[in-house]
């Protein structure tokens, strides 16, 4: 009996247990008690340095004024609409409302403000606010307060020394949006003319001269002596500042050379230009020319004489097929050649007269000629003739050859006369602004 009446509570007792060590179990409710604070204590404890990852959001500056900060996407518009301040400071407004997915043809549509002028004003607020970091007198600043954008837009490829220069220029000189980008072109491409006639005598860190090498540059393309040249040098003398500059035009106005005397090298009797290009100048031109390309005395005449562009879309169409083409751009010695013109391409410039071989030795050159001036004419100007004979006959290879020697020689006729000599473009790692050059 005894037996039975203790097993029975046993089993009892091993049933409620084996129930309460799932949920209720004292023992398992105490271990849990004193375990929770070691993992409350662990999770506590501050982690090192290096793990701290967070950092607290800082959002950038606001572009816009503080005036316009406070307004609304309509209010905005209505800024731009009615162009309530002045340029620079609604300027701002145009990214931010691109930011909120209007195009620049729905702002057009909007504002009355045109993609192009949308571009012009953001590009010259940046080149207004490089200004200000460059520390530019507040006076000269304040010319481009009302009106200014056109201007500052021009002068947007060059650095940030070269902009201050200039947009104290275009201040002084009253300039307007054509006059600043006639100035940025011509401080941009002074570099690049390195070696050119002249340029020595200029000086790259003033604009004025810069300018007024461009003027020169461009009278020497011109006939000596033309009125055309005479008007581009009078024009180069008026705006050159440094007196090394002054002394070289006026030595070429007045036939002198810079130590006073009279001229007596041939290369101022010379009347065929010689003209350098530059990298993307004919990107850049406004009207181009097309030529067909000769190596030998028996192309010249079977070239084609006509070629001319047709149609709405300017085709360029040549009387024959030919292999060898070259675009140059409009220059002017070029604009009246229509019909006969041919370029001869040499690849070392002592095939021509002495006064070239002296300077331009070793370098490859283009030689325009126009075939329907075959006659030898009494001035001392440049033919082209076969160079194993003379005249407007024969085979071979090609030269260039003074008017006053094939009088000399006796002949009349030739292959043509000689209208520009071009020189290649010239690598720019010596260009002394490569540093500085904004992108």
């Amino acid at each position: 009996m005894l037996s039975l009446t203790v097993s029975t509570p046993k089993s009892l007792s091993l049933s409620y247990s084996n129930s309460f060590l799932i949920t209720h179990h004292p023992l398992s409710h105490h271990q849990q008690k004193t375990r929770l604070p070691k993992t409350i204590s662990a999770a506590a404890k501050p982690l090192p340095p290096q793990q701290q990852l967070y950092q607290p959001f800082r959002p950038p500056p606001s572009p816009l004024p503080a005036q316009f900060r406070s307004l609304d996407t309509n209010g905005r518009l209505e800024i731009l609409a009615n162009r309530f301040g002045l340029w620079f400071e609604y300027a701002p407004l145009i990214p931010t409302l691109t930011q909120e997915g209007f195009s620049p043809s729905s702002l057009e549509e909007l504002t009355g403000i045109s993609g192009v002028e949308q571009n012009r004003l953001l590009v010259a607020a940046q080149v207004r606010q490089s200004l200000i970091s460059s520390k530019i007198d507040p006076q000269t600043l304040s010319f481009f307060d009302k009106g200014g954008a056109e201007i500052l837009y021009e002068i947007r490829l060059l650095s940030a020394s070269q902009r201050v220069e200039a947009a104290r220029y275009v201040v002084d000189n009253n300039l307007d949006g054509k006059g600043a980008q006639e100035l940025a072109r011509a401080m941009k491409d002074f570099p690049r003319r390195r070696g050119d006639r002249g340029w020595e005598n200029f000086d790259y860190t003033l604009p004025a001269d810069c300018l007024s090498f461009m003027y020169y540059r461009q009278a020497l393309e011109h006939k000596n002596p033309s009125e055309q040249r005479t008007a581009a040098l009078e024009q180069a003398l008026g705006v050159a500042v440094s007196e090394s500059a002054r002394k070289r035009i006026s030595g070429d106005l007045e036939g002198r050379d810079d130590s006073g005397e009279v001229k007596i090298d041939v290369e101022s009797r010379v009347k065929v230009p010689v003209v350098r290009m530059r990298v993307g100048e004919v990107a850049e031109a406004t009207t181009v020319v097309v030529f067909p390309v000769v190596c030998g005395a028996e192309e010249v005449e079977v070239a084609p004489w006509e070629c001319g562009s047709k149609g709405e879309f300017g085709v360029v169409v040549a009387e024959k097929g030919w292999n060898r083409w070259v675009v140059l751009p409009g220059w002017v010695p070029l604009a009246g050649l229509r019909r006969g013109g041919v370029v001869v391409a040499f690849g070392d410039a002592r095939v021509l007269p002495g006064w070239v071989n002296r300077r331009y030795k070793e370098e490859a050159i283009l030689v325009v000629a126009d075939r329907g001036g075959k006659e030898v004419g009494a001035d001392d100007g440049f033919y082209l003739v076969a160079h194993n004979g003379v005249g407007g006959s024969g085979s071979g290879s090609l030269k260039v050859e003074r008017g006053l020697q094939l009088k000399e020689m006796g002949v009349k006729e030739c292959l043509g006369s000689v209208v520009l000599v071009v020189r290649p473009p010239r690598e720019e790692t010596d260009d002394p602004l490569a540093d500085e050059d904004w992108e």
